[in-house]
C-alpha cells in the first residue's frame, strides 16, 4: 500500500488502458469523414505524421514519469519550479481533462439518442449525461481495482469492434488497399492541427495515478510510449478502411455509422452506435480514474482545500476529488458544445505538455534531455498558434478559477501555520 492509504492496484496492462482511454474518445467516431473529404488518399498517413508530433511531446513526458513516483502527474512534475507553477499546471490539466469529459459525454449521449429517440430530447440527454457520469463516478469511489477492471471491459468493447470494420471494410473493397494521395500544403495541414491533436492527447492520464500503479517508474512510460504508437497504428487502419470503402465528397454527419451500414446494413450503424458509446464511456471513466488525483495531489501539497484531499477510508480513493469533478463535468457537458469544449481541453493540454517538457533537464540533466524539450516546445507552440480568441478567453476564465480556489487554500492554511 502506498502512503496516504492508496493502494497499488493498477499494473501495466491498467496503465496501458489508463493511457489508450484518455487518448481514444469520440474523435475517432468524428473524423473519418472530414479527413477523407479534405485530403482523400492521404488522410490515412495524417496519423502516423501526427502520431511522430505526439511522440515528441511523449517521450520527454515518459522521461519526467520515470523519475517520479508520487500522485499526481504534471503537478509534481513541476514542483521544482515552484508552488504556483504546480498549482497552476495541475489546474490546467485538471480543466484540459473535464472539459474532455464533458466533451464525450455529449458524443455518447448522441449516440443514444440514435438508439431511442426519447433520449435525444433535451430532458432525454440530460438524463443520459447524469446517468453515465453518475455511475462512472460511483465505480471510481468504490475502488481503483473496480475502475481498472470497467475499464478494461470498455477497451475491449471500443477497440475490437472498431479493428473488425477496418479489417472487414479493406477486405471487401472493390478497389483494394486505398493509393495515398497527394502531400497536403502545410496550411492545410494547420487547420486541420488542433483536432488532429485532439485525437492524440490524453496519455498522460497513465502518469496521474503513479502511487497506485505498481512499479511506477518502469511501468508508466513503458504504457505512454506503447499507447501512442499503438493508436496511431489504429487510428490509420480505421481511416484507410474508411477510405477504401466511402465515395469522396462531403462527410456524413457520423461518418463511422455511415461506413458500417454501408458494410453491415442497418445492423452495423446499431453496432458502431454502441461501440461509439462503449468508447466514449471509456474515456470519461479514464478521466474519473485518473484526474481527481491531480486535485488530491493539489490539496496534499497545501495549494487546493484539504476538502478535496480527503481518502474514502473503506475504498481507499480520494472521494472528494472524485465527486468534485463528476459533479463539474455533468454541468459542463449539459451546457456546452463537443467543439467548444474539445478546443479548450487541447489548448490547456498544451500549456501542461509545455511546463513539464521545461521540468525536464531540471529532472534529468544532459543534453538528450535538452533536445527533446525543444522539439515537444516547438510542436507545442505551433499547435497553440492555430487557436482562436475565443479559446484563450475560456481557458482564462478557468485559470482565474483557479486562483480563487488556490486563495481559499492559503485561507485555510493560515490558522493552522497560527496553530502551529
Amino acid at each position: 500500500m502506498a502512503k496516504g492509504g492508496l493502494r497499488r492496484d493498477i499494473g501495466l496492462t491498467g496503465s496501458a488502458f489508463l493511457a489508450f482511454n484518455g487518448i481514444v474518445g469520440a474523435g475517432i467516431f468524428a473524423l473519418p469523414g472530414p479527413l477523407h473529404a479534405s485530403f482523400g488518399g492521404f488522410a490515412p498517413w495524417l496519423f502516423p505524421i501526427f502520431g511522430l508530433l505526439v511522440l515528441l511531446i511523449a517521450l520527454p513526458f515518459a522521461r519526467l514519469a520515470a523519475t517520479h513516483e508520487r500522485t499526481g502527474g504534471p503537478a509534481e512534475y513541476v514542483a521544482p519550479f515552484g508552488p504556483m507553477a504546480a498549482f497552476q499546471t495541475g489546474w490546467l490539466y485538471f480543466v484540459a481533462r473535464i472539459t474532455a469529459l464533458a466533451a464525450n459525454a455529449n458524443v455518447f449521449a448522441t449516440y443514444a439518442g440514435t438508439l431511442w429517440a426519447p433520449l435525444g430530447t433535451s430532458l432525454g440527454r440530460g438524463a443520459t449525461i447524469l446517468a453515465l457520469v453518475a455511475l462512472l463516478t460511483w465505480v471510481n469511489i468504490v475502488g481503483v481495482k473496480r475502475a481498472v477492471r470497467a475499464l478494461d471491459l470498455l477497451t475491449l468493447l471500443k477497440a475490437l469492434p472498431l479493428v473488425g470494420l477496418a479489417l472487414w471494410g479493406l477486405g471487401h473493397a472493390a478497389q483494394g488497399l486505398p493509393a495515398p494521395g497527394p502531400v497536403p500544403p502545410l496550411s492545410a495541414l494547420e487547420a486541420s492541427a488542433l483536432v488532429l491533436l485532439y485525437a492524440f492527447v490524453g496519455f498522460e492520464n497513465a502518469s496521474v495515478p503513479a502511487e497506485e500503479t505498481a512499479d511506477p517508474k518502469r511501468t508508466i512510460p513503458r504504457a505512454i510510449l506503447f499507447t501512442v504508437v499503438a493508436t496511431a497504428a489504429l487510428y490509420m487502419l480505421v481511416q484507410l478502411g474508411y477510405a477504401a470503402v466511402m465515395p469522396a465528397g462531403a462527410a456524413p454527419t457520423a461518418p463511422l455509422a455511415a461506413y458500417a451500414e454501408a458494410l453491415l446494413g442497418p445492423a452495423g450503424a446499431i453496432l458502431l452506435a454502441v461501440t461509439a458509446m462503449a468508447s466514449v464511456a471509456g474515456n470519461v471513466g479514464g478521466s474519473m480514474t485518473s484526474t481527481p488525483r491531480v486535485t488530491y495531489a493539489l490539496s496534499q501539497q497545501g495549494a487546493l482545500p484539504g476538502w478535496f484531499g480527503r481518502i474514502a477510508g473503506g475504498y481507499a480513493t480520494p472521494a472528494n476529488s472524485i465527486l468534485f469533478m463528476g459533479a463539474l463535468g455533468a454541468v459542463l457537458a449539459i451546457t456546452g458544445s463537443f467543439v467548444w469544449l474539445a478546443i479548450v481541453s487541447t489548448l490547456s493540454r498544451l500549456f501542461v505538455y509545455a511546463a513539464c517538457m521545461a521540468a525536464l533537464p531540471r529532472a534529468r540533466p544532459g543534453g538528450l534531455s535538452w533536445l527533446l524539450m525543444a522539439a515537444g516546445l516547438a510542436v507545442c507552440i505551433w499547435a497553440a498558434a492555430q487557436s482562436k480568441w475565443e479559446s484563450w478567453a475560456m481557458l482564462a476564465g478557468f485559470v482565474l478559477g483557479g486562483f480563487f480556489l488556490y486563495g481559499l487554500a492559503r485561507i485555510q492554511r493560515g490558522p493552522r501555520r497560527e496553530q502551529n
